[in-house]
């Protein structure tokens, strides 16, 4: 095997992007806020230790779907193959209803992100819901439905201006940077406490595990030599986790430092974006056509990766519930886009507030997925044996239970 293969490619670029594009949601207008609410020093840590975390985590995820003996087998063929029919069944189906409101959401956050924009930005009357949330969700799946090279395509052009415009926003805020939060220190009591309660936070902000298995098949295409996938896919990931590092936490870091702890607090109660804020603190109409910018952006880009969980979930369900084994792929895959159209344009036009609340229950769900079930796996998989006693393992499952146990306190 020569150095010419190990070498980074286009693919691997757009891959990253891809993964980049599904772990950033609208959700890191809101981050900031979220984050920085407990103050800086304990986002210093967490800034140290989430990008180990996502990588060692997503990387994991990978080497698993990849430990299949059949080439081609995602990710809730493997839980099969590794786990047994009864396990394959239930992890599959929860894993289907872990990313599934993820998409929902998604669904019901566009179409409000545009009509907002129409309404505010552009000064003109709201469009008729049903028919606004048609044609975008009908856009969005339609995309899907194209092959994987004009998706990964429509997320690379997504993901370049998400992540330039995160960039200059971060840039622009820095001579208006203060250290009122520099100086708020913590009890060490209330430190851990706010460490352990934010953990979630950025796991989740970071989470790109729904597009994992669609991805690893990818490289296993690409690549062909099982090796040399994993490799590829090793590098591409950590990749991913360096640039989400790099401008997520740059532009969080940035707010944080622009905004007092009692603004982040107000910015909270008001229940708004953090470029929102921005925009009414500053008095800048620009930075508030940017809110909506990213929002529709970062939900379009995230939207895709999404869908490829959810739909390997689905697809894996009706498999296994109808053992059919002479399934014509192209039918199924058309069947489960009109599911998704169906029931996204459904919930879109409903607009129902408890969608965050069914999207907190599947938290635990996907923190099981990505950070226990691989390294359960390498313990007890033969296939996955050879990654067995590394300290990264350990850091892991410790990063994962603590993730796990805050994100199920969260919940009472």
């Amino acid at each position: 095997m020569s150095n010419q293969n190990d070498k980074w490619r286009k693919f691997d670029i757009v891959w990253m992007l891809n993964l980049f594009g599904t772990a950033v949601g609208a959700g890191v207008l809101f981050l900031p806020i979220n984050a920085g609410m407990g103050g800086f020093w304990p986002l210093v840590v967490m800034a140290l230790l989430v990008g180990p975390m996502t990588y060692l985590a997503h990387r994991g995820l990978s080497r698993f779907v990849l430990s299949s003996s059949k080439p081609g087998s995602d990710i809730t063929e493997v839980v099969e193959e590794h786990f047994g029919k009864t396990a394959g069944k239930l992890i599959t189906l929860l894993y289907f209803f872990a990313i599934f409101p993820i998409l929902l959401i998604y669904g019901n956050g566009i179409t409000n992100t545009v009509d907002s924009f129409i309404v505010n930005q552009l000064g003109m009357p709201s469009p008729n819901r049903v028919l606004l949330s048609f044609v975008l969700i009908a856009t969005l799946i339609s995309i899907m439905l194209m092959n994987e090279k004009v998706m990964l395509k429509i997320t690379e052009l997504l993901v370049y201006p998400l992540v330039l415009i995160l960039f200059v926003l971060s840039i622009y805020l820095i001579p208006h940077w203060n250290t009122s939060v520099l100086l708020e220190a913590p009890t060490a009591k209330g430190f851990l406490v706010t460490l352990w309660l934010t953990i979630p936070v950025l796991v989740f902000s970071f989470n790109h595990s729904p597009a994992i298995s669609a991805f690893s098949l990818s490289q296993q295409r690409e690549y062909k030599d099982p090796e040399l996938a994993e490799k590829h896919a090793s590098k591409t990931l950590k990749g991913t986790a360096t640039t989400l590092l790099l401008f997520v936490m740059l532009f969080v870091f940035s707010c944080v430092l622009t905004l007092t702890p009692v603004e982040l607090a107000e910015a909270k109660a008001q229940n708004i974006s953090i470029l929102s804020y921005l925009a009414n603190k500053f008095d800048n109409p620009y930075i508030s056509y940017f809110g909506p910018l990213v929002a529709f952006l970062a939900i379009t880009s995230s939207f895709f990766g999404h869908y490829l969980g959810a739909r390997e979930g689905l697809e894996g369900l009706y498999l296994k519930m109808t053992d059919n084994k002479t399934i014509n792929r192209k039918k199924l895959n058309y069947g489960t886009a009109l599911f998704f159209l169906l029931t996204l344009w459904a919930v879109a036009v409903i607009n129902p507030s408890i969608l965050g609340l069914i999207e907190s229950l599947g938290g635990p769900i996907i923190a099981m997925i990505l950070f226990i079930m691989p390294m359960y796996a390498i313990h007890n998989v033969p296939a996955m044996r050879r990654y067995k006693g590394k300290l990264s393992n350990i850091f892991v499952v410790v990063m994962g239970s603590i993730a796990i146990s805050a994100v199920v306190y969260g919940l009472f």
